[in-house]
């Protein structure tokens, strides 16, 4: 395997922060205060809204402001929170339309062959005798796997669905997926 820098485009429009910079994860964004005791409506953007508990804390808005979590309950499919040392609707409506992360270093890991999207985003992709195929940009998710969108040396993109014939093996260390190319996943390019 031969060592090969992330591509610019990749870095960049993934939001990567400098070297030894903590790395954030979006979990949800504060809608709107609700009642009087300093709750907030919450929508959920993680897959793992039990981790939003008494205690944890998070960071608010694009500054993000540390903040500990004071009490949480299920509203339909958001959450209601509320946060130490703020008790009024007029204290937290400040946090009103603000995204809530986490950093990366403080989540729980995954089991094996489990991978948080953040993990892939930028990895390599290669395909089965080791040739560099292109970066992940993004991933689609659909109701039956992940599909992730590769981005060639060339701009070109193409699609690998993530599933047991084509993605043979990821390394999230090495930041590398091993691919098996089935006919027609990649582009027809004109030269």
């Amino acid at each position: 395997m031969t060592d090969v820098d992330p591509a610019p485009d990749t870095q960049e429009s993934t939001g990567s922060p400098a070297s030894g910079e903590p790395v954030f994860l979006v979990v949800g964004r504060l809608r709107r205060p609700h009642g009087v005791h300093g709750e907030m409506l919450m929508d959920v953007f993680t897959d793992f809204p039990e981790r939003l508990a008494p205690g944890v804390r998070v960071f608010v808005g694009e500054d993000h402001q540390p903040i500990s979590i004071r009490s949480s309950r299920r509203q339909m499919e958001a959450l209601l929170v509320t946060f130490q040392g703020f008790t009024t609707p007029e204290a937290v409506g400040q946090f009103r339309n603000l995204l809530i992360y986490v950093r990366t270093d403080e989540i729980p890991s995954l089991g094996e062959g489990e991978y948080y999207h953040h993990e892939l985003i930028g990895m390599q992709v290669v395909d089965e005798g080791g040739a560099l195929l292109g970066f992940i940009t993004e991933i689609l998710e659909s109701s039956a796997h992940d599909i992730f969108v590769v981005q060639t040396a060339d701009k070109h993109e193409f699609l690998i669905p993530m599933t047991g014939t084509v993605v043979i093996k990821v390394d999230v260390k090495q930041r590398e997926m091993q691919v098996r190319l089935l006919p027609g996943l990649l582009p027809e390019v004109d030269e």
